[in-house]
């Protein structure tokens, strides 16, 4: 049997074809293999860590006190409740501090009960039922005070005590705007990072290319240092103003940064 020779030709061609096809797969695979268990988007990069803080003293003082009136009618408990709040107000406000700085934490009027309880044992006597008498209402304001004047935090602090008022307290010292100072414990933070970074890439050998992550803290505020605050106390208070160190306190910032490295 004769085959045509545009048969075997044609078969040739094939041949020829796949065989280039598969050279050009194997130079792929062998090519390929060098990145087994590499990332060949990943870049080199080192990661440096820098902490600042930045004292500062406090510039304002706080505390609350608030008080409790019962009556029979809600008119009668408010009329004694505004009786003792107006004449606290006014020593406030006469001790130099703004009507701004003087806010209202919370007011509520709350109906006011005596309860009959039954005897703990009252065998054989019938079984008896506890009952409650409305006596009255009870009005309770809470007030929060910020004084500016630092010198004066101890003295309005004791005359609002000796005025009927049933609790003051929480006497506390803070830093009004801890914007700023926070802005100052990150940039040394940055600096600190930096010059760890530069440290680390002599050490290495290696150049600094770029910055390509960031991350900041943003959340460590004024804590005190040292100082002293007042807890809750009653309303019998010396009348002699107590001194009362405000103390220091320390804004801190932590800041992480990836540096790409050649």
């Amino acid at each position: 049997m004769n085959i045509p020779q545009k048969f075997w030709n044609a078969v040739v061609g094939a041949l020829g074809l796949l065989t280039i096809f598969l050279v050009i797969i194997s130079i792929k695979e062998i090519k390929s293999i060098k990145y087994v268990g590499t990332n060949p988007n990943m870049s080199n990069t080192i990661t440096v860590e820098g902490n600042g803080d930045v004292v500062a003293k406090p510039d304002i003082a706080t505390f609350y006190f608030s008080m409790t009136e019962t009556a029979k009618t809600v008119a009668d408990a408010q009329d004694l409740a505004a009786a003792k709040l107006n004449t606290a107000l006014k020593a406030i406000k006469d001790g130099g501090v703004a009507e701004n700085d003087i806010q209202t934490q919370s007011y509520s009027i709350n109906p006011h009960y005596e309860y009959d309880e039954c005897p703990i044992y009252n065998y054989p006597v019938p079984p008896c039922r506890s009952k409650s008498t409305l006596t009255g209402y009870e009005v309770s304001q809470s007030i929060l005070v910020k004084v500016r004047d630092l010198k004066k935090a101890g003295a309005l602090f004791t005359s609002i005590g000796s005025l009927g008022v049933q609790n003051i307290g929480n006497l506390s010292f803070s830093i009004d705007e801890p914007e700023a100072l926070q802005a100052q414990a990150r940039a040394e933070a940055i600096t600190k990072a930096e010059e760890k970074a530069k440290v680390l890439a002599k050490q290495l050998g290696v150049s600094l290319v770029r910055i390509i992550s960031f991350s900041d803290s943003n959340g460590n505020y004024p804590r005190p240092i040292y100082g002293m605050g007042g807890d809750m106390m009653s309303a019998k208070v010396s009348s002699v103003a107590p001194e009362i160190p405000a103390g220091e306190q320390k804004v801190t910032s932590s800041v992480s940064i990836t540096y790409e490295i050649k």
